[in-house]
């Protein structure tokens, strides 16, 4: 490559090119490629990288405690469980269609490796996401009260197109709390989805947020007006690992 190229593709940021123009000038010559053809692949391995940077800046920005995969899942474990429901999700439809999600079951049948796993796919397949306990959120956003940022915290739990709430049930909820859940899931509302699991099922809900039975209705009104709910039930996962160490 000349300098002046070299330069060129320097000020345009075209990294990936200006790394690989010469063994793809050197390819394109062994099979004899046109000009437009050795310029599409020159384009090709830019764009490819771009977009490898960008997914792996979106599975950062989602703050997944693990990266967890549909691969890994396993699903002899379970008893009871819709598969064909979960690989039709991992299509990413309901987010186009901004429906929400589900996933209802005990303690160690897998629901957070699946919440896990939609949401990295969701940002391998360029969606915006954020991942985050129940009780994390809230307390986020209590923080964010008291320190004048609580918009722009506010803001990281419904920009987002796919919200992932995980653990809602696992522990207690006070009145402030429930209402601050209630504006994400509000403001969510047909604006994006909202996936999450709970070791409740839903009617069992109010025990959790203080018995106040008018919030949870309003919430679960406007989370399960489009909604896909898988029940899974089984040994637990984490049982099994145990017994096999």
């Amino acid at each position: 490559m000349d300098k002046i190229l070299d330069d060129n593709l320097a000020y345009l940021g075209l990294t990936q090119i200006q790394k690989q123009y010469d063994a793809l000038e050197k390819a394109a010559a062994t099979k004899r490629l046109a000009p437009a053809a050795f310029f599409a692949e020159l384009v090709a391995c830019e764009v490819a990288t771009r977009r490898e940077r960008a997914a792996q800046r979106r599975v950062r920005a989602a703050h997944f405690p693990v990266i967890k995969t549909l691969d890994t899942f396993k699903w002899s474990i379970p008893t009871l469980i819709n598969r064909e429901l979960i690989q039709y999700l991992f299509t990413l439809k309901f987010i186009d269609e901004r429906r929400n999600v589900g996933l209802l079951g005990k303690s160690g049948v897998g629901k957070t490796h699946l919440l896990t796993a939609l949401g990295y796919n969701a940002c391998l397949k360029g969606y915006n996401v954020r991942f985050e306990s129940a009780i994390a959120i809230i307390n986020n956003l209590k923080n964010a009260q008291t320190n004048g940022s609580f918009l722009r915290i506010l803001r990281n739990y419904t920009a987002p197109e796919l919200l992932c709430i995980d653990e809602i049930g696992f522990l207690p909820i006070d009145q402030e709390g429930g209402n601050l859940l209630f504006q994400v899931i509000s403001q969510r509302y047909e604006t994006g989805s909202t996936a999450i699991t709970s070791n409740l099922d839903y009617d069992q809900w109010t025990s959790v947020f203080n018995n106040d039975a008018a919030m949870v209705s309003a919430l679960l009104d406007r989370l399960l007006h489009h909604c896909d709910s898988i029940l899974i039930d089984g040994p637990s996962v984490r049982t099994g690992l145990d017994e096999k160490r």
